[in-house]
């Protein structure tokens, strides 16, 4: 009796022993090639363990996956684990970034994650502009890049997240020299 008390006390230790040192983290793998553009719901993925360490973070894991679904933005290959930076909610999926150039100092409400709107006026003759016109409303910060030359050349750089539709219009006005200004939404509709 006793030995069978030794047998079943030493086999749970040893599953104890390897339970405490197994680093797997469960991840998700595309279950074929899944091309940008679709949509990908909670179930679409299958789950595999595998030894990350570190880098487990760079990839999605069960539970990543809201009810509503992600969107693929670069394809997915078939039995790839699949990195979290390769999905967005369908509503970024969507956006385009855009980086527009500054001329001074920026309202402390443009940050990243704030709302503003896109203003722009075009040139008419040497100073003479066109009244200024709302090209996007609702565009989101994404990231403010302070000027890292030895000579500043005016303000900060803001990276926005656009409709992909106002993508075209945004470098258009850019590439004419138009004159754009971001302006914090709430503060846009205040009298």
């Amino acid at each position: 009796m006793l030995g069978l008390v030794l047998i079943a006390g030493s086999t749970i230790g040893v599953w104890a022993l390897v339970a405490a040192a197994d680093d797997t983290t469960r991840v998700l793998v595309a279950p074929s090639t899944i091309s940008a553009g679709t949509r990908i719901e909670p179930g679409a993925l299958r789950t595999e363990p595998v030894r990350l360490g570190a880098l487990a973070d760079g990839y999605l894991v069960p539970g990543d996956v809201p009810e509503g679904g992600l969107v693929v933005i670069r394809t997915v290959r078939a039995g790839e684990l699949v990195p979290a930076a390769s999905v967005a909610e369908a509503d970024t999926a969507r956006r385009a970034t855009v980086v527009i150039p500054t001329r001074g100092a920026l309202a402390r409400e443009i940050r990243p994650g704030a709302i503003v709107d896109v203003w722009t006026a075009s040139e008419l003759e040497r100073g003479v502009y066109e009244p200024p016109v709302v090209l996007i409303s609702g565009a989101e910060v994404a990231a403010v890049l302070e000027d890292d030359a030895m000579v500043a050349t005016g303000g900060p750089s803001v990276e926005v997240l656009i409709p992909r539709d106002k993508t075209a219009a945004m470098l258009e006005a850019l590439a004419a020299g138009d004159v754009v200004d971001l302006v914090p939404a709430d503060a846009a509709g205040a009298d």
